[in-house]
Order: structure tokens, then C-alpha cells, then sequence
């Protein structure tokens, strides 16, 4: 007679039962493992997401004070001219980087710098502080804020402008002008022709050369 004993059917049942059951609780514990993935991705993507929109709010914003700080810069360049007596002459030493403003006949570096999206340098002159020495690049010309502040602030390239001079602010015969209760000139008086309406168009890049403003502004001043 064999001497194995029989494993009782009840027995084996309930084993089975408790490997199915271990079975489901691993599928579960997949699904839910699966879901956290899930949405930590999500919350991952969404904060580099904003990180790029921060990124790129702060490029928007630096550029337009670079274009901003070099607009400023011309119409500067402009009065000190003017108020030394000998007037502004496009093409004279004092400023050489102004064009003579022709419909007819447009310039195709002024055309350029004023409607291209990109970075554009033909033409322009390079905007680098009232001192002319000062580079947007590091930062590097400032004592008044941290290397941290100058890592933050600089760009990728210095600013930017060109100025063109639109004619005289009141040509001969060309009306009367009331501004602010003053009224000037007539049908047939000389006109204001020793003022000449100046147009400066300034450019300048964020800390990435990606991206790009551009800003203009009309100035008015005396003439040769």
C-alpha cells in the first residue's frame, strides 16, 4: 500500500482563493502606481510650461527696456546737437547715423531695420550708454547692482538705433499750426523750416536674441 496521504479538496480551494486574491491586489496597486505617474507628469509639464512663459516674459520685457533706454539715448544725442548752437545736419560729424527721409526713394538699410522681425545691425548705430562705453552684454559697465542683478539683466546684444530726418516741422506756405494756444506761421509766411521732425527707430534683444522689440518716436529739433 502506498503510504501518501491525500491533500483534502477543501485545502486546495482555499490555496487557490488566496493566490487569486494576491493577484488582484498586485493589479491594483499597478493601476494606482500608473495614475501617480501620470499625474506627475502632468505637474511636471505644466511648471516647465510656465517656467518658459516666465522665460520668455522677462526677454519680451528687457528687450523693450533696451529698445526703450536706446530711443532715448537718440533723442538725447538730438537736443545735445541742437543746443550747442550749431544745430543737427544729417551726415555732419556730430551725427553721422542719419538718413534723409525720401518716399521716392527708400533706403535699404532704414527699410530693413524698420520692418524685419529678426535682429538687424546694417545701417544702425550701436547704442552703448550715455558714455558710450557701457555694454548691455554683461552688464558690465555697472557699479550699482550685483553680479546676480547683471546676470539677470543683461542682453544678448547691445541696442540698437538709426534716426531719420522727416524735413522741416513747418514747410513754407504750408498753413498755420495751433498747438498748446501758440499759433505759428501762415499761407504765406516762411514757415518754421529751422526745426526739422526727426524719426528714431529703436531695436534691441531680450537675454535671448529669440526675441525682439522694436520702438520709434518723432523729435523735433533745430536744424542747419
Amino acid at each position: 500500500m502506498s503510504s501518501h496521504s491525500r491533500i483534502p479538496a477543501a485545502r486546495i480551494a482555499r490555496g487557490t482563493g488566496g493566490r487569486a486574491q494576491r493577484g488582484a491586489v498586485l493589479v491594483v496597486a499597478l493601476i494606482f502606481l500608473l495614475l501617480m505617474t501620470m499625474l506627475a507628469i502632468s505637474a511636471s509639464s505644466r511648471s516647465l510650461l510656465q517656467e518658459r512663459m516666465v522665460g520668455g516674459l522677462r526677454n519680451a520685457q528687457l528687450a523693450e527696456m533696451g529698445a526703450e533706454a536706446a530711443l532715448r539715448g537718440a533723442e538725447w544725442k538730438l537736443w545735445s546737437a541742437a543746443g550747442n548752437g550749431a544745430g543737427v545736419a544729417c551726415g555732419t560729424i556730430v551725427i553721422t547715423e542719419c538718413y534723409i527721409h525720401d518716399p521716392q526713394n527708400p533706403v535699404n538699410d532704414v527699410a530693413a531695420f524698420r520692418d524685419d522681425s529678426g535682429w538687424v545691425t546694417a545701417g544702425a548705430v550701436e547704442y552703448k550708454g550715455s558714455g558710450d562705453s557701457f555694454a548691455f552684454q554683461d552688464m558690465s559697465g555697472s557699479t550699482l547692482i550685483s553680479a546676480e542683478q547683471r546676470e539677470l539683466a543683461k542682453l544678448a546684444e547691445n541696442p540698437r538705433y538709426l534716426i531719420e530726418d522727416l524735413g522741416p516741422e513747418q514747410p513754407p506756405g504750408g498753413g498755420s499750426a495751433h498747438e498748446s494756444g501758440v499759433t505759428s506761421s501762415t499761407d504765406s509766411g516762411p514757415g518754421n523750416i529751422s526745426k526739422h521732425i526727426y524719426r528714431i527707430t529703436a531695436r534691441s534683444t531680450g537675454g535671448s536674441a529669440n526675441t525682439v522689440r522694436a520702438l520709434e518716436s518723432t523729435f523735433a529739433a533745430k536744424s542747419n
